[in-house]
């Protein structure tokens, strides 16, 4: 069983690309200027739509969370070289992987995106060792569900690691298939040969140059 999250389950727009750096405030007042010029330059025979203008505003916050991430993990490759010491202003936060992660009496946050063409998305969820072992229709719209980790029956599954995987399906046939960011609790990082590896919550692992996202803990 899922829930949506906000507006996940109608189609939104996603911010193409991304800022970081000193720069990417200059970015957001640009934007912000263009479109209140937009606003004020536009035909009052024909306004811009309120659709049009949801699109735009949605866009602009897409980029500026992206800003954001991009910052974090920005500094969470640097501190790989500097040590385990600045690491730990990662540790309590929640970090978005595809790696499996501990499923018990919590809810999980899964970031959905489908293929943009699809009409029909199903979840796939998959036990520690990768066999699947339920799937469900989740409708197509990109943005952030609830997993409540039942079965069929409506019966809660057993506690473990999980990973996500979805299809995307265009008038019955598979378009593509792809995996699902889900949000779990950093409580340790560890300096391997390779890099940074942060340690989650109840178990489970991955590369921080794997990390697609970090936020405070919901």
């Amino acid at each position: 069983m899922v829930n949506a999250i906000g507006n996940a389950a109608a189609p939104a727009v996603q911010a193409k690309g991304g800022f970081s750096g000193p720069g990417a405030g200059a970015d957001f007042e640009t934007f912000l200027r263009m479109l209140t010029a937009q606003l004020r330059n536009q035909d009052p025979l024909n306004p811009m739509q309120s659709t049009d203008f949801a699109v735009q505003l949605a866009t602009f916050a897409g980029v500026e969370q992206q800003a954001m991430t991009n910052k974090l993990l920005t500094q969470m490759a640097g501190q790989s070289g500097a040590g385990l010491a600045g690491a730990a202003s990662f540790i309590g936060k929640e970090a978005r992987t595809t790696a499996p992660v501990w499923f018990g009496n919590v809810p999980l946050t899964l970031d959905i995106a489908p293929d943009r063409m699809a009409d029909s998305v199903q979840l796939i969820a998959h036990d520690a060792r990768g066999r699947e072992i339920g799937r469900e229709e989740i409708g197509p719209g990109t943005g952030q569900i609830e997993w409540y980790g039942r079965d069929s029956f409506d019966e809660k599954l057993p506690d473990g690691q999980y990973s996500f995987t979805i299809e995307s399906y265009s008038n019955g046939t598979k378009v593509a298939t792809g995996k699902v960011g889900v949000y779990a609790r950093i409580v340790e990082a560890e300096l391997a040969d390779d890099g940074m590896v942060l340690i989650f919550q109840g178990g489970g692992a991955a590369p921080a140059r794997e990390i697609t996202a970090i936020r405070d803990p919901r």
